[in-house]
């Protein structure tokens, strides 16, 4: 029985190049981190180097790569979500540019736009969540403010430590704290 086995490493030579080319870009910044990290993830898809789970696996990959390049935000507000919600549009542009791939010259057009797309709201549903909690916290009275200001520098605290650096009543302290 003769089985063709040449896609396995078709497959892994096209990963390696990838990977590869993927680095090179970002280190030497040949092209913004946003594009090329765009232009990874819809090879990626198109090389489809695991059986299943590929589209989870490109979104982990892109969350790893954002927070590489200097996106910290990315964890905060999900963009598997945004994913979801577009799937139509996401499957749209990534086929187009898939079969441009095929081609001479490929056409990232479709798949960067939906990308930078989804990007941006991210951010907008990640602005609009600190915009939220900006106003929560400026409903909190003077204590309350002072107690989160503190908890976020030092970590968890005791009652006592927060008597001593409220300088407030422990009473009212638990009272702040338990409503």
């Amino acid at each position: 029985m003769n089985v063709d086995f040449s896609w396995l490493f078709q497959t892994r030579f096209k990963m390696e190049e990838l990977v590869f080319k993927t680095r090179e870009a970002l280190e030497t910044r040949s092209l913004h981190p946003l594009l090329m990290i765009a232009i990874f993830i819809v090879n990626f898809l198109a090389i489809h180097p695991i059986q299943d789970g590929n589209g989870r696996l490109s979104r982990c990959l892109c969350t790893l790569l954002l927070l590489q390049a200097g996106y910290q935000y990315v964890p905060y507000a999900s963009l598997e979500s945004i994913v979801e919600e577009n799937k139509e549009s996401y499957y749209l542009a990534l086929r187009k540019t898939q079969l441009s791939l095929k081609g001479s010259v490929p056409d990232y057009t479709p798949w960067l736009l939906f990308f930078l797309r989804s990007l941006r709201k991210q951010k907008i549903i990640l602005s609009n969540r600190v915009a939220q909690e900006k106003l929560i916290y400026l409903h909190l009275c003077k204590v309350s403010t002072e107690i989160l200001t503190l908890v976020a520098e030092h970590g968890r605290l005791s009652m006592s430590e927060l008597e001593l650096l409220t300088k407030g009543n422990r009473n009212t302290l638990k009272n702040i704290l338990t409503n």
